[in-house]
């Protein structure tokens, strides 16, 4: 887990990543997009989708999910507890958020095929949700914190290491 500001800047980059590509595949794959919308548009989307979900979850989701996951009552002396915590407070800001951001970037390019605002962006979000919570907490969480402490934790410690040494 990150533990200064940097290490937040990097495992929210991280994370981002992982979770943006997996969620924009799945989001062409359920609406039979994948074919019809060329690799220039494709790229462009997730690179929308990158930039909108890691300024939410700096600015955004991020600090509002670590207030909420700290309130919350259970034991916070188990990281498992203030991991499953924080996921499953991420995940829910994150998908209310970003399905807005889709639904409306849907809008723009092709406007509502059929029933209100309301009503696709409860079934987006819905959609979204039953995917992207096990992603997060069997798939992408796991391997994210896997490559972090492996990466970007043991390279701190070697640069911190190297820092006292001289």
């Amino acid at each position: 887990m990150p533990t200064t500001k940097k290490e937040n800047v990097y495992f929210g980059l991280m994370m981002c990543t992982g979770m943006v590509i997996v969620m924009t595949l799945y989001n062409l794959v359920i609406n039979d997009l994948i074919g019809t919308i060329p690799f220039k548009g494709i790229l462009m989307q997730f690179v929308l989708g990158f930039a909108a979900a890691f300024l939410l979850e700096l600015f955004i989701v991020g600090p509002v999910a670590h207030k909420i996951a700290f309130l919350l009552p259970y034991d916070k002396s188990n990281s498992l507890y203030v991991i499953l915590a924080l996921s499953c407070c991420m995940v829910v800001g994150m998908v209310c958020l970003m399905s807005l951001f889709g639904l409306m970037t849907a809008y723009f390019l092709n406007g509502l095929s059929e029933g209100s605002f309301l009503d696709n962006y409860a079934m987006i979000t819905f959609k979204n949700f039953i995917f992207a919570l096990p992603l997060q907490l069997i798939v992408m969480g796991p391997f994210i914190r896997f490559l972090f402490a492996r990466f970007v934790k043991s390279s701190v410690m070697t640069e911190s290491g190297s820092v006292s040494k001289q």
